[in-house]
């Protein structure tokens, strides 16, 4: 496994984002033109995770609104997960939201995603609501947060806002 590095997108990344998000979601959206669209908005924040040969392994899309960042879609090339791109992604959005005067790092995950539940959890998300039939498939979405003071930019720990039922993540 070759090390990685976060990065501003390219224009010649799209191809590889697109086809990274075609792999990992069943409804894939992120065509060339909408990622051309996002790299035309002031708000939209779009990094990739290369490898040391600069092959695109992974992407993070985020809207960056006034003090909150919103994790739109992360995801990491199939054959490479679970070897720490995704959480490499996460700790650049952290840092440029800490580096940015963010005080709420927000999302949705699927309900039945643990392994990326797990991931924001050991990053200090919690639990701020649920989404019913959230996706496109009618599969329920768990909102989660990350909250930053104010003044010193280090991540506020917090409980779940919500109560989740039986079997879903504590």
């Amino acid at each position: 496994m070759s090390a990685v590095r976060v990065d501003a997108v390219q224009e010649a990344d799209l191809e590889a984002i697109a086809a990274i998000d075609a792999a990992s979601f069943k409804k894939s959206q992120l065509t060339v033109d909408r990622l051309l669209e996002e790299l035309a908005r002031p708000w939209s924040r779009l990094w990739v995770a290369r490898e040391d040969g600069g092959t695109v392994v992974g992407f993070l899309l985020t809207w960056h609104v006034v003090d909150e960042l919103h994790v739109l879609d992360v995801a990491t090339a199939p054959e490479r997960r679970r070897q720490g791109i995704g959480r490499a992604m996460m700790q650049h959005a952290i840092a440029f939201a800490q580096a940015n005067g963010v005080r709420h790092v927000m999302l949705e995950v699927r309900r039945g995603n643990r392994v990326a539940q797990q991931l924001y959890r050991s990053l200090s998300f919690f639990a701020l609501g649920l989404r019913r039939d959230y996706y496109p498939d009618g599969e329920d979405a768990v909102e989660m947060a990350l909250m930053l003071d104010p003044t010193t930019r280090a991540i506020v720990a917090r409980p779940d806002e919500v109560t989740l039922e039986p079997g879903d993540a504590p």
